[in-house]
C-alpha cells in the first residue's frame, strides 16, 4: 500500500496535479474496490494490482491538468476511467458516468456510495439514449469509440461551446480528418505515459458555438 501511495504521489507531482492526503487515499480505496470487484465481475482485462495503479489510476491522472469546464461527462466509463480518477482529484467538478454496461455502473455507484463522492452521477444508459436536463460542458471518453462516433453521438450531450477531451495512443490522424464540420480540433497534446510503453495523446475538441 506504501508503494501505490508513493507512486501515486510521486505521478501527481510529475503531472503538477495537486493532490491531498485524503485524496492519495480515496484514490487507494478506488484501487482496491476495483480489484476486489474484477475478480467478480471482469470490470477490466488487467489484473495485476501494480498494473491497474500505472494502466488506469496513473493514467487517468495525466488528462486531469488540462480537464476544463463545470459539469463533465465521461462517456463509456467502464469501470470509473477516468471519471472516477477526476472526481477524486477534482471535487469542484461535477462528474456524470455513463455506461451501458449494468455491471460497470453498479461498480461505480459502489465507488460513488463507499467514498462519499458527492460531485459524482452515475447513469446506465446507452449514450444516444442520455437526455441530460443540463448539457455538459465537458465530455471526455477514454478508448470509447472513434472521434467522429463520439461527438455525433453525444451532439445533444455538450452544450454550445463544449469541450471534447478524448484519450487516445497514437496520434490519430485519420480519426481528426474525418471529423464534421460543427467540431473544432483545439489541441492534440502528447501525453507522458508515466512508465507504460507506447504514444499517448489526448485529443481536445470543440462544439462551434
Amino acid at each position: 500500500m506504501a508503494l501505490y501511495h508513493d507512486q501515486i504521489a510521486a505521478a501527481a507531482r510529475k503531472l503538477n496535479v495537486p493532490l491531498s492526503e485524503s485524496h492519495i487515499a480515496q484514490l487507494l480505496e478506488f484501487h482496491g474496490l476495483l480489484m476486489k470487484w474484477n475478480k467478480a465481475y471482469n470490470l477490466t482485462a488487467v489484473r495485476d494490482p501494480q498494473e491497474m495503479i500505472h494502466r488506469h489510476v496513473v493514467d487517468s491522472m495525466t488528462i486531469i491538468p488540462h480537464i476544463t469546464g463545470h459539469h463533465l461527462l465521461d462517456v463509456g466509463c467502464g469501470a470509473g476511467l477516468p471519471g472516477l480518477v477526476i472526481a477524486i482529484a477534482r471535487p469542484e467538478l461535477q462528474v456524470t458516468l455513463l455506461d451501458a454496461n449494468g455491471k460497470k455502473t453498479r461498480f461505480c455507484q459502489q465507488v460513488k456510495t463507499e467514498l462519499k463522492l458527492d460531485n459524482v452521477t452515475v447513469v446506465h444508459s446507452r449514450l444516444e439514449d442520455y437526455a441530460p436536463e443540463v448539457k455538459h460542458d465537458g465530455i471526455t471518453s477514454r478508448a470509447f469509440t472513434t472521434l467522429r462516433d463520439m461527438t455525433e453521438k453525444s451532439v445533444s450531450c455538450c452544450a454550445l461551446g463544449g469541450y471534447y477531451f478524448a484519450m487516445k495512443g497514437i496520434y490519430p490522424t485519420e480519426e481528426l480528418a474525418e471529423l464534421p464540420p460543427s467540431i473544432e480540433t483545439t489541441q492534440v497534446i502528447p501525453i507522458d505515459a508515466l512508465g507504460q510503453s507506447g504514444q499517448r495523446h489526448l485529443v481536445v475538441l470543440k462544439q462551434k458555438a
